[in-house]
């Protein structure tokens, strides 16, 4: 049913533009073999060092492979989850550079808003994906722009509500949150409280770890030392729930401690598998930017197109449907 899913919305998005086969490109001047200019599009993400990114990376350029006649496709990231200025820089150079669509996961939902105004206001379509742009600055810098990406608010409850099947009510957890300036984090926290709340979990501490899995590692280490009753460990993406498993091995507390997380990356595959990690969430990240460039296309072909939200799969991920 998930596969399904994906390939329904998949097909309804490549009706858009056709298909055929090349390679991707980052050359701002490559044409295709008409002679007639092509759209360029940029796909601007977070950090490539999270495999979450080098994955839609590479779902973004098998893609264009397999529509060559239709586009260019311009693929860059930043080095961490934090440098902003170098994502709104590289907004910049993608305008300066003269690409026909943005399609960015930001790294901060409020602070790349006006820079992603000012693309607009230059004429290049713009599409938000993963990481929802902040509704009130929207409105206040008076842009709108569509998002392309997941209920994660949705995908963390269901992950929370698996993990609660597993506890006992009034057992203590905790909460590993990313950046909390980001929509994303924002969204999965509340997912991950209500489940907690609803089942009659006790959550004893709640942190940002930036999404990073050292800074998870050290956070995790005080929370089981502060607090060694804390029966499981709810992290909000993968990379801060591998920082967990090694925060509770060090702690001696591995069988005893649930470790959950979100984006189904490999080596929580892995995890899964060895029992180290009960579940995560998957919004099949390598579809996710394919997703986002085929709406900036509908738009370039048809600027009177629609530029309308779209929601996009997002799966529990457990042991049992690895």
């Amino acid at each position: 049913m998930k596969k399904q899913r994906i390939v329904a919305l998949l097909l309804s998005l490549v009706a858009i533009t056709g298909c055929s086969s090349s390679s991707t490109t980052t050359d701002p001047h490559r044409t295709s073999d008409t002679g007639a200019d092509k759209p360029r599009v940029a796909l601007i993400m977070k950090s490539l060092a999270n495999e979450f990114f080098s994955t839609m990376a590479t779902g973004a350029q098998e893609h264009q492979a397999a529509h060559a006649d239709d586009y260019d496709l311009i693929v860059n990231g930043i080095k961490d989850e934090r440098d902003l200025s170098r994502q709104v820089s590289l907004v910049d150079e993608m305008v300066a550079n003269g690409v026909d669509a943005i399609v960015i996961a930001p790294a901060d939902s409020k602070a790349l808003v006006p820079v992603l105004r000012r693309a607009k206001q230059s004429g290049v379509v713009v599409i938000n994906i993963d990481n929802r742009l902040d509704a009130d600055v929207l409105t206040q810098e008076q842009v709108s722009i569509a998002f392309v990406g997941p209920d994660n608010q949705a995908g963390a409850k269901k992950v929370g509500d698996f993990l609660s099947a597993k506890l006992q009510k009034g057992d203590k957890v905790a909460i590993l949150e990313g950046i909390r300036t980001s929509f994303n984090a924002q969204q999965r926290l509340k997912g991950f409280t209500a489940a907690m709340q609803e089942a009659g979990m006790e959550i004893v501490a709640s942190q940002s770890a930036e999404w990073e899995l050292s800074k998870a590692n050290t956070i995790a280490s005080s929370m089981l030392s502060e607090h060694p009753e804390i029966k499981a460990i709810l992290a909000a993406n993968d990379s801060m729930a591998l920082g967990a498993i090694a925060a509770v091995k060090s702690a001696g507390r591995e069988g005893e401690v649930q470790i959950v997380g979100f984006d189904n990356i490999t080596a929580i595959q892995e995890a899964i598998q060895q029992g180290k990690v009960l579940a995560t969430a998957d919004q099949h990240g390598a579809d996710l930017a394919v997703f986002g460039i085929e709406a900036a296309l509908r738009l370039i072909n048809d600027a009177s197109a629609a530029s309308d939200d779209i929601e996009t799969p997002v799966d529990l991920i457990t042991k049992e449907n690895l």
